[in-house]
């Protein structure tokens, strides 16, 4: 080999380590870049994670606050109705009523709103149920209102009374006693001449189908009570709309009573007594049939159930049914 070859040979033998390093060079950037989308792809998948904590956390923020909200009105509800409850009491003792009613209810209130208050108690479903409730006090706080007045219209026709036959007692004592009796006679008279009645009083279960059952059967057929009477012709009683109360009485002798379903209370020969359902009707002298529908919500006791229906402080008639 002469020297021209060696040179060349080792020209050749330089210029290859440069040519790998060339390459190498040139692989790197290429592998890094192929690499961009990835990590860009990861980098977006946080955020939109990121993204969606948030937006949870703000949503869980703002029920919170809007379930507060609630409460608070809730609250200020009970506190607004427990003070009515205070003045009707302190009034109704003032004008010689009986407020055992109203101190059971005022208990019961108190009752709801520590329950309300509990921190196992504040959410929406509760909240909700306690709105159903005050609906039923605050109809309570309508017709106590209606007993007041009627208390204060009694106590001033006493009072008049009083007044007058103070006056005139020394002059006309003879005749007043003698005009009073005569009255009160005639009075009862009239009052026992026109009472109504009711017979044919038929009491069914009516379950979920709407299939009928009547005077004995088991809870699981019971959905809804309807109860049918006749208010007997009475050509002495006046015509005038007539507000039937019916009382439903369990075996235990507690009358099945709840203001979110229509119960409340009347008197009775100078007594309060509760009442569990009621129905008006325009009385015009004749026979008429009378449908009632009840739902307890929930099951009954076992045993005899007595069904009594009252008007104008008087009972009408009573019927019966038993739950095996």
């Amino acid at each position: 080999m002469d020297k021209n070859e060696q040179s060349e040979n080792t020209d050749n033998q330089k210029q290859e380590p440069q040519n790998q390093e060339e390459q190498l060079e040139e692989f790197v950037p290429k592998k890094s870049k192929s690499m961009m989308p990835v990590l860009m792809g990861v980098a977006f998948i946080l955020m939109v994670v990121l993204l969606y904590f948030f937006i949870q956390n703000r949503g869980l923020k703002e029920e919170v606050a809007e379930t507060q909200t609630e409460l608070n009105q809730a609250v200020l509800q009970l506190d607004s109705i427990g003070s009515e409850l205070d003045q009707k009491i302190l009034e109704i003792t003032r004008l010689g009523g009986d407020v055992d009613t109203l101190l059971q209810i005022k208990a019961e209130l108190e009752g709801e709103k520590r329950k309300l208050l509990s921190t196992n108690s504040r959410n929406k479903n509760a909240i909700a149920e306690l709105k159903d409730k005050v609906d039923g006090y605050q109809e309570l706080l309508i017709i106590k209102d209606k007993e007041i007045r009627v208390l204060k219209e009694q106590n001033e026709v006493l009072h008049t009374e009083n007044t007058t036959l103070k006056v005139e007692k020394n002059q006309l004592s003879d005749s007043i006693t003698s005009i009073a009796e005569t009255r009160d006679q005639l009075s009862e008279q009239v009052a026992l001449a026109s009472t109504l009645k009711v017979t044919g009083m038929k009491i069914f279960a009516v379950n979920s189908k709407g299939k009928e059952k009547e005077s004995e059967f088991r809870n699981r057929h019971v959905e809804n009570l309807r109860i049918e009477f006749t208010v007997n012709e009475n050509r002495v009683a006046p015509i005038e709309g007539k507000e039937l109360l019916l009382r439903v009485i369990a075996p235990d002798n507690n009358v099945l009573f709840d203001v979110t379903r229509g119960s409340g209370s009347f008197n009775y020969e100078g007594r309060e007594m509760f009442y569990t359902v009621k129905k008006e009707i325009l009385y015009d002298r004749s026979s008429q049939k009378v449908t009632l529908l009840y739902n307890k919500g929930s099951e009954y006791t076992l045993g005899k159930h007595s069904v009594e229906v009252y008007t104008d402080d008087y009972m009408m008639g009573r019927g019966s049914f038993v739950i095996k």
